[in-house]
């Protein structure tokens, strides 16, 4: 599987360019479903049918967060604004790339004291991306006002753990990628959702199961691991300790029925877990609970260190129990 994270990891797909992405999973995939298709806004969905009548859908999202060019500077600077949750503390001296070209982000700043105060107060207003050129047409040639751009930032495995950009959330697609793989003969039919633009407010989950009569859905994605020093102390979730087991977040509240499930599906396989409550922020179960007439979700986390950075950090150990609990809650009963 490692091959598998370090492939999908470090492909270029940026919210609403989506497309490398998917075309990365359906070749992964194809031959594991029964059924697969894209939608109108590029979700990608595939369908590994059950005999039970009773039908799970499991839901990653493809996008990551990333930048888009607003303005190029007289001297072939580039000025750009979020796509998602960029942390501007995160892009200083970070290498970022548009259309495969590479550029370097740099602070403002034309006094020490500037500079410092800058540094304090830090927003995509005072960072600028170099892109080694002199001139505004030389910089329209590389990433004209427009063009998307995200982290350069490779896979690396760190003893029991894997280091990569994208973790949130191609880990997550990862995994249902290899649960897709290794399940076979599953008792509940299962739709795998790729979905898009999640960073920017869960837009490819919103229609994503509207097609289909769905009994219970799970949202994969990562959530914060509060295993580091001096981290949010409200909250408990770690490296290592098994999948998370969402109860709640800023979005939603789990529902008790696909939680209970969740964790019948874990204790009956042995399969370690934790609980997360998770004090901001959401995920594509808050879609899925207002879809139709509802449909009963929760979220299956992967903990992760450093999230929206260059640098997301998991446990192995702890995908790989992802990939369990995905398989064995396919056999489960609903």
């Amino acid at each position: 599987m490692k091959e598998l994270v370090k492939k999908i990891t470090e492909i270029y797909s940026p919210s609403g360019r989506e497309h490398a992405v998917r075309e990365f999973i359906i070749n992964e995939i194809k031959d594991y479903v029964d059924e697969i298709k894209t939608d109108k806004l590029g979700n990608l969905i595939a369908i590994k049918k059950g005999t039970s009548g009773k039908t799970l859908l499991f839901d990653a999202h493809m996008d990551e967060i990333g930048l888009v060019v607003t303005h190029i500077t007289d001297t072939g600077f580039l000025k750009v604004d979020a796509v998602g949750g960029v942390n501007p503390a995160t892009l200083i001296g970070a290498r970022v790339q548009f259309n495969g070209n590479t550029g370097i982000i740099g602070l403002e700043g034309e006094t020490a004291k500037e500079r410092m105060e800058n540094s304090k107060s830090l927003s995509l207003d005072n960072l600028y991306v170099d892109m080694g050129v002199n001139k505004r047409e030389e910089a329209e040639k590389l990433a004209p006002i427009g063009t998307f751009g995200t982290y350069i930032a490779h896979f690396e495995e760190i003893g029991d753990k894997w280091l990569s950009k994208a973790m949130d959330d191609r880990i997550a697609c990862a995994a249902l990628i290899q649960s897709a793989k290794e399940m076979k003969e599953n008792k509940n039919t299962v739709i795998f959702a790729f979905t898009v633009q999640e960073e920017v407010g869960l837009v490819g989950s919103s229609v994503a199961a509207y097609e289909y009569d769905v009994d219970m859905a799970i949202a994969v994605d990562v959530t914060l691991a509060l295993d580091t020093p001096k981290a949010f102390k409200r909250m408990e979730m770690k490296l290592g300790a098994g999948p998370c087991i969402k109860i709640k977040d800023a979005a939603s509240i789990s529902d008790i029925n696909v939680v209970d499930f969740m964790k019948k599906a874990a204790e009956n396989n042995k399969i370690p877990y934790q609980f997360e409550v998770l004090i901001f922020g959401g995920t594509n179960a808050a879609s899925y609970q207002k879809t139709k007439s509802g449909i009963p979700s929760s979220t299956l986390s992967i903990a992760t260190r450093y999230i929206h950075s260059p640098n997301e950090l998991v446990s192995k150990k702890d995908v790989e129990n992802s990939v369990k609990l995905l398989i064995a809650m396919a056999n489960t009963k609903i």
